[in-house]
């Protein structure tokens, strides 16, 4: 599936912001299952500095900072990317082979050996790990294993946009029983590498559906987080969205990879202020016809 992406963020201070920095991971790049065409990233007002790289895991990455005060920024993304089919895996190594399956792995900036241990944002949380283990099937998969977990923890979990924040440790929301989807992620993530399975944070865009006989609104799609999961050297890495109760599919175009959501924050910073501030996003996946032209700022 083709699609054209459009995102907007905004940020408004009561006090204009001196010195401010940003790390940005917005752009799509070509991944495996995914092929990205033109994109542009156009920053409003424009930055007196401005780097566009790569960090460890591959993701691109738009450094930027100004040396004046400012009380706006903004940020408009344009793409166009391409989700390739995956096929639900239906058999994959036993859990209990996994271990040895990761021996010569590598320690590239995707080697699985990078996603077993603890993280900035994701510790071991005992509680976590005995919900995972209560949600393996008899004689497990590593693919059934990821599965069950995933709809175990949607079927714990309420959805609760104001239960917590950026900032929410996943114990704290795994104790509630609420959250959002970095939540839904992070306990996830948790609770796979307590059983010994390499899981990562993935950040990226989600194509939503609206109701039968309802027309689709304009910037309602997310800006979502869901999980990646390796499942031995032919299978590779799986993706899995437990806040949905399915593997990621076509319908999701992925942004950033990393261990936890911290390696993957579409938005880092740091400024100083004084006062409140406001943020919008708003974010379009549209499906497009095949052989449709997606036409982006400054291009024919």
């Amino acid at each position: 599936m083709r699609y054209d992406i459009r995102l907007t963020i905004e940020y408004s201070y009561a006090a204009p912001s001196d010195q401010v920095r940003n790390l940005l991971r917005l752009l799509p790049a070509d991944l495996p299952g995914q092929r990205v065409g033109a994109r542009v990233l156009t920053i409003t007002p424009a930055p007196d500095e401005r780097r566009d790289g790569a960090d460890f895991f591959g993701n691109s990455v738009t450094q930027v900072g100004w040396h004046r005060p400012v009380s706006q920024l903004r940020f408009d993304l344009r793409a166009g990317a391409e989700r390739l089919p995956a096929a639900v895996p239906q058999d994959g190594p036993a859990l209990v082979d996994l271990a040895a399956l990761m021996a010569g792995q590598g320690i590239g900036p995707m080697a699985p050996l990078h996603f077993t241990a603890p993280s900035p944002r994701i510790a071991p949380v005992a509680t976590i790990a005995e919900f995972a283990r209560a949600a393996l099937p008899h004689a497990p998969t590593v693919p059934a294993s990821i599965a069950a977990v995933g709809m175990a923890l949607h079927d714990a979990m309420t959805f609760d946009p104001d239960a917590t924040d950026v900032t929410t440790a996943p114990e704290t929301a795994f104790a509630n029983r609420r959250g959002v989807c970095q939540d839904y992620a992070q306990i996830m993530v948790g609770g796979l590498r307590s059983m010994g399975i390499p899981a990562g944070y993935v950040s990226g865009f989600l194509r939503t559906t609206p109701p039968p006989g309802q027309p689709r609104l304009e910037g309602v799609d997310a800006m979502h987080g869901w999980v990646m999961a390796w499942a031995g050297p032919e299978l590779g890495w799986l993706e899995y969205d437990p806040t949905n109760r399915q593997w990621a599919g076509e319908d999701y175009v992925t942004v950033a990879r990393g261990r936890d959501y911290a390696d993957a924050a579409p938005v880092r910073g740091a400024l100083r202020t004084a006062g409140a501030h406001d943020t919008r996003h708003a974010v379009d996946v549209i499906p497009q016809e095949d052989g449709a032209a997606i036409n982006l700022p400054g291009r024919p």
